[in-house]
């Protein structure tokens, strides 16, 4: 016979407790723990199995064909387009432009003959239609369901005359499952709610699209269970007071997690962004202190942004370290380097450092273009005018070769650059003659290249 089982359960990442606690012990979350009545425990039976046959690799020769979603962007990011029986996970901020992507996705495809459904959990019809006639998109005829029973949800589709190919599911934690007795949103509802959505587009070859809200540390809410259960987990990433917004791949089964897309919010919606570097770089002024361009590279793609630095005289015992788009911990590291194997000693300064644009830079080539900002902004003298840094900084003060270098300068070129700072014994194509190249070997030999006293 069934039982039943309440549990206190972590509506964060889903740990169960047998009492109720303030913090929990996994997650380090604040008020999240709630009863909740678990899933019912049967006795242990003995049900014969089904046999099913093996298959090889070989038996299945035909090359899966992927689905482009004419959004060039989103393209990049899922490998090429997106792949039958998928399931797709997007979450963000708030706001982001979530739902103005997906929108634009399933309008766009409706309209290449690939039959798509909307189904939203948070908005009406009518709500719907607002949105879309904001985007300029109210005459495609994209199939909209406002509904939030994952029964009729699937029952919907499968009775469906024309077989639908695409379904965006607006949000996940808005549905629910009747037999489960918690509410929408909870680590029981979201986890029967995916696996069954997941089951739907593994049976029928449908590609399926979920959309996940985020908590206050950015992560998708509902247990992490739901990220293993998709194909593909998507970040939309983006300052609320900054138009851009990049959508970056954290998980993808059928390509590269390195690549990244970059959008624009219009007043018509997400504008795909074909250059980032001259978008990056277009309010950048020449002869400015603690200013230095970082060629970097996301994915395959490279990309030049700019990294400022701010050092000012501080009373505290510990001055202050800001960062807003680099590690703060790798700051202070390169801090460090600088004390003891340059000389420069800031101690008693606070540090301010930005990447402009919002991008999130993580790989460490952007060590010497950090070195170099900090050098800038301590003695108030500007680099060699359109010079372009990269390359990575150990901790004897060394200077270490970054991989797609050439990418990197060739970037550089078509952008106008001139000169370049690069490691010693670099690797470069034959290509490259209208930059002037100098290779460093010891962050010593940056001395010579801020040769411009700002304000003299």
């Amino acid at each position: 016979m069934a039982t039943k089982n309440y549990n206190y359960i972590c509506q964060n990442c889903g740990a169960t407790y047998n009492k109720w606690a303030g913090k929990c012990n996994d997650c380090n979350s604040w008020n999240t723990i709630e009863l909740q009545e678990s899933n019912t425990q049967y006795s242990p039976t003995k049900t014969a199995g089904t046999q099913v046959d093996f298959v090889t690799l070989s038996d299945h020769t035909e090359k899966q064909t992927r689905v482009e979603s004419t959004i060039g962007e989103l393209d990049r990011v899922l490998g090429g387009g997106l792949v039958p029986g998928s399931a797709i996970l997007i979450g963000g901020d708030p706001g982001i432009g979530k739902s103005t992507l997906l929108l634009q996705l399933t309008t766009r495809l409706t309209a290449n003959n690939i039959n798509c459904a909307y189904v939203s959990g948070e908005e009406s019809i009518e709500q719907i239609r607002i949105h879309v006639s904001r985007l300029e998109l109210a005459n495609s005829p994209v199939k909209i369901l406002s509904t939030t029973n994952i029964n009729d949800i699937i029952a919907t589709i499968e009775k469906e005359k024309e077989k639908i190919e695409l379904i965006v599911i607006d949000s996940i934690q808005t549905v629910f499952i009747p037999d489960i007795p918690s509410a929408p949103g909870t680590v029981s509802q979201v986890r029967a709610s995916a696996h069954e959505l997941v089951s739907l587009a593994k049976r029928k070859g449908i590609i399926i699209v979920i959309v996940g809200h985020v908590t206050k540390d950015g992560q998708i809410a509902g247990p992490k269970l739901l990220e293993h259960m998709v194909d593909t987990v998507l970040y939309f990433e983006g300052e609320k007071g900054n138009n851009f917004r990049i959508l970056r791949a954290v998980k993808n089964r059928f390509g590269s997690i390195n690549e990244i897309g970059i959008f624009e919010m219009s007043e018509q919606g997400l504008v795909e962004i074909n250059n980032p570097s001259s978008l990056f770089l277009a309010e950048r002024k020449n002869n400015i202190s603690g200013s230095t361009i970082f060629a970097s590279v996301e994915g395959t793609r490279p990309v030049l942004v700019e990294i400022q630095a701010l050092v000012s005289p501080s009373h505290m015992v510990a001055p202050r370290r800001a960062v807003v788009g680099w590690d703060l911990n790798r700051l202070s590291m390169m801090v460090a380097v600088l004390a003891t194997r340059y000389g420069l000693k800031l101690n008693s300064y606070e540090i301010y450092l930005n990447v402009v644009g919002g991008l999130k830079i993580i790989e460490p080539a952007a060590d010497l273009a950090a070195i170099c900002s900090l050098i800038s902004a301590m003695y108030n003298k500007a680099l060699e005018k359109d010079t372009i840094v990269c390359g990575e900084v150990g901790l004897s003060g060394e200077i270490r070769r970054v991989s797609n270098i050439n990418a990197r300068l060739k970037e550089a070129t078509n952008l106008g650059f001139k000169n370049a700072i690069i490691p010693a014994g670099s690797k470069l194509s034959k290509d490259l003659k209208d930059l002037n190249i100098t290779e460093i070997s010891h962050i010593k030999q940056l001395q010579s290249f801020f040769v411009t006293k700002v304000g003299a």
